[in-house]
């Protein structure tokens, strides 16, 4: 099946998509601050880069985006239909990449919390963000 985008629409829509400052982090960030917890943001001397990171509770949160980690079971991941090999692989290295990071993070003591875009979708995001506070809450006390 070809492409409904010339290469070079293509390549300029994927340009426009951001890797920092998502809309699923910025309401992340915005909840959890309204709360009183402070953050760093993407600390590059961590593995995986987390979108943020709690000195204080020991934890890192990454806010995954469905597609781009391979959401397994979810129906905002759907490979593509053109180029399926090379996203195949794409989102697989993406995956072993994240599983690396998460390892490492663990290994050296950090709590690892991981919330996937779809899990902020208007249906579930309540339920979401409070599980997320009352996380962050628990591992204060550890």
């Amino acid at each position: 099946m070809a492409d409904v985008h010339s290469q070079e629409v293509r390549s300029f829509n994927m340009s426009k998509i951001k890797g920092k400052d998502t809309k699923p982090e910025l309401l992340v960030r915005k909840f959890l601050f309204s709360h009183g917890f402070r953050y760093r943001l993407h600390d590059k001397k961590l593995p995986g880069k987390p979108d943020m990171v709690f000195p204080k509770y020991k934890t890192v949160l990454f806010i995954n985006g469905c597609f781009w980690h391979g959401h397994d079971g979810c129906k905002y991941f759907v490979v593509p239909k053109t180029r399926t090999e090379w996203w195949l692989n794409k989102i697989t290295g993406n995956k072993n990449k994240d599983v690396e990071h998460m390892l490492e993070l663990k290994e050296n003591g950090w709590n690892v919390i991981i919330v996937w875009e779809c899990q902020l979708k208007p249906s579930e995001r309540d339920v979401t963000l409070q599980t997320l506070l009352n996380e962050l809450k628990n591992n204060e006390r550890l």
